[in-house]
């Protein structure tokens, strides 16, 4: 009896060392999900209804019954993590961030409509106005307008309300419509730019004096003699834009002033007309689409996705041509379960195709590189304020 009993804990302890073995092996050796979880957790499914699995999994012991860390970690952030130039003009650039979270993405976002400073039209001093346009609805008219020139080269103004070449750009309007005349169409261009600083004469001047009249700014020097000026001068970034329509004895006579600011400020300041992304399209054939079904598969998207190969002894095949233009309209899934079971519709959770159009005031790739200094400096604030 006594060596049965020994025998019995001889063997609970040899399987209890199996399991322990089996556990460490587990945790030396990296574990991979299986398919199926790998794609719910990489994909979002986009079904005829509605799309599934959206949420991304950030918890790390997620999968930790299956032996398979889900952590966030540098070095593996380091290694996955892309940027890859698409298309890039002078006012529009489409890039792929590969290897990032949604949150990440819509960081850059938001930056880059709210944060990134740019020069607008910021002051507008009317000396005459007889056009149909009131006053107001003309000086948020010239506040839209793009200013080209580079923020970085001026500083935001001063709290005392002092406007100096540092900080200001001057610009004079003056157009007259004599009677006689067909009606003018006052555009962008016909702003001129006034190095020298304001040339209209403060209304707390006192008259009859010796002394040199004031005027809305106080340069001490005469921008266009500063070298970051002399190749670029500001002005307009479209010279068609149009600002007013005068008609025969109308006259616009204005002074309009453009300092430094932000988009959360007022929208006249975002640099960006818009900035957006999308997750990367993932068009997966689950069988093979042949003869007549190709030919209705193919029909049926609007992008024209899809495309036909022929693969020998008169049969043709349909095949995934162009994944990147597919907008998930869903119409090649639609008709009946039988399609759902041919095609797949899935978005890559980490991979973002992301498109900024520029105002015009700075070039798009000089916006987002803004951007991540931006983001930069708020993730350094937050780690001084930790530490």
């Amino acid at each position: 009896m006594k060596e049965e009993l020994m025998s019995e804990g001889e063997e609970q302890e040899q399987s209890n060392g199996g399991i322990l073995d089996y556990i460490m092996n587990l945790e030396s050796v990296p574990q991979k999900l299986p398919p199926h979880l790998e794609l719910l957790r990489t994909r979002v499914l986009c079904n005829v209804d509605a799309p599934q699995h959206t949420d991304t999994i950030q918890y790390s012991g997620a999968y930790a019954a299956l032996g398979v860390d889900n952590s966030l970690r540098f070095d593996d952030f380091c290694k996955n993590f892309k940027v890859e130039v698409k298309r890039l003009t002078d006012d529009e650039m489409e890039f792929d961030m590969i290897g990032i979270d949604p949150a990440i993405a819509n960081a850059f976002r938001r930056i880059l409509i709210s944060e990134v400073p740019t020069m607008a039209l910021e002051r507008v001093y009317i000396a005459n106005n007889t056009s149909l346009v009131q006053d107001e609805v003309l000086a948020h008219r010239l506040g839209l307008v793009p200013i080209n020139a580079d923020p970085r080269l001026f500083e935001y103004p001063d709290n005392a309300g002092e406007n100096n070449e540092k900080n200001s750009i001057v610009f004079k309007l003056h157009v007259h419509c004599k009677k006689g005349q067909p009606r003018i169409t006052v555009l962008s261009d016909q702003l001129k730019w006034l190095p020298n600083g304001s040339e209209l004469i403060a209304e707390d001047t006192k008259p009859n004096t010796d002394s040199k009249p004031k005027t809305f700014t106080s340069f001490t020097c005469s921008q266009d003699s500063l070298p970051e000026f002399s190749s670029n001068p500001p002005g307009p970034r479209y010279l068609d834009i149009i600002i007013d329509k005068l008609g025969p004895g109308q006259e616009i006579e204005l002074e309009a002033h453009a300092v430094k600011g932000i988009g959360k400020t007022h929208a006249k300041w975002s640099p960006v007309s818009t900035a957006w992304y999308r997750m990367l399209p993932e068009v997966v054939l689950l069988e093979d689409v042949q003869d007549e079904l190709a030919e209705e598969l193919k029909n049926k998207c609007p992008l024209k996705v899809f495309d036909i190969e022929d693969i020998g002894k008169g049969k043709r095949r349909a095949k995934v041509a162009r994944p990147r233009d597919c907008t998930l309209c869903r119409e090649c899934i639609r008709g009946g379960k039988e399609w759902e079971d041919r095609v797949s519709l899935r978005r890559v959770k980490d991979h973002f195709i992301f498109t900024v159009e520029s105002t015009g005031a700075l070039p798009p790739e000089l916006l987002f590189t803004e951007a991540v200094k931006i983001l930069e400096d708020k993730c350094e604030r937050v780690i001084t304020e930790l530490s």
